[in-house]
């Protein structure tokens, strides 16, 4: 298999050779925004220019910098990732551009802009340990021929166990996108839905509750919160309610 190199990360379907007036006209003071948000959530950000292709924008949050400042993981551009991920996930990122393309070419390009990818791979940090992140890439802005000029990404903590789990979803659908490494294709799923009851319990969760403060919130018995987590970790894979709500969280299910 060839070594990838930096070119590796930009598909040629998705090469923009230039930009038209129309379109250079989307970008205003698109960042200022996404600096504010950057600033109010936990998550890392930072954004993609596929003409430049190299990154336009990585915030302070330090999840995503392994030890380095924005400003430097800025000026690195994709050269980040060969020097923090792991060959095997290197690998697999090159994968995941592969087959998001694949997919987003079949897509008409009016609709290109509401998919959403995510996928989960390894960072080494700068105590050489590595983590596990879900990574969710989103377009900001398209050429008029539907090619990703600005993408935007989101980094958290995944709630899996490994690497994979490439996922696309369409904002508005009901339904997920899986691709199957192993067999190489993508397979349709229903998203993960919650009972209120499943709901309540991962949002008194979040902030702190023991099973015996969520049984006397909500007027019932901490068995009764006992089976609901049991139920609820079943759903959605986990073992452990900091999985869950980081499942949850990721999803966008609470």
């Amino acid at each position: 298999m060839k070594e990838p190199d930096l070119n590796s990360f930009f598909d040629s379907r998705n090469i923009i050779e230039g930009l038209t007036e129309e379109e250079r006209a989307q970008k205003n003071d698109y960042l200022e925004p996404i600096k504010a948000f950057a600033r109010a959530t936990y998550t890392s950000i930072y954004v993609i220019d596929y003409l430049e292709q190299g990154f336009e924008f990585v915030s302070d949050n330090p999840l995503f910098l392994c030890g380095n400042t924005a400003e430097e993981v800025l000026e690195m551009g994709y050269a980040f990732y060969f020097k923090h991920v792991p060959p095997a996930d290197l690998e697999l990122l090159l994968k995941v551009n592969s087959v998001g393309f694949d997919f987003y070419e079949k897509i008409p390009h009016e609709e290109r802009i509401l998919y959403t990818i995510s996928y989960d791979f390894h960072l080494k940090n700068q105590e050489g340990k590595l983590i596990l992140i879900n990574q969710k890439l989103t377009p900001v802005f398209l050429t008029n021929t539907g090619k990703i000029w600005k993408a935007i990404c989101i980094i958290s903590l995944s709630s899996e166990r490994k690497a994979g789990n490439i996922k696309i979803h369409k904002n508005g659908e009901n339904k997920v996108h899986n691709y199957n490494l192993d067999k190489g294709h993508w397979e349709e799923s229903k998203k993960v839905s919650l009972s209120k009851r499943e709901k309540e319990i991962l949002q008194l969760s979040t902030r702190g509750f023991t099973i015996n403060e969520i049984a006397d919130e909500i007027f019932v018995s901490p068995d009764t919160v006992k089976f609901h987590r049991r139920k609820l970790f079943e759903r959605l894979e986990v073992t452990s309610i900091t999985e869950a709500i980081a499942y949850a969280t990721n999803n966008k299910l609470i």
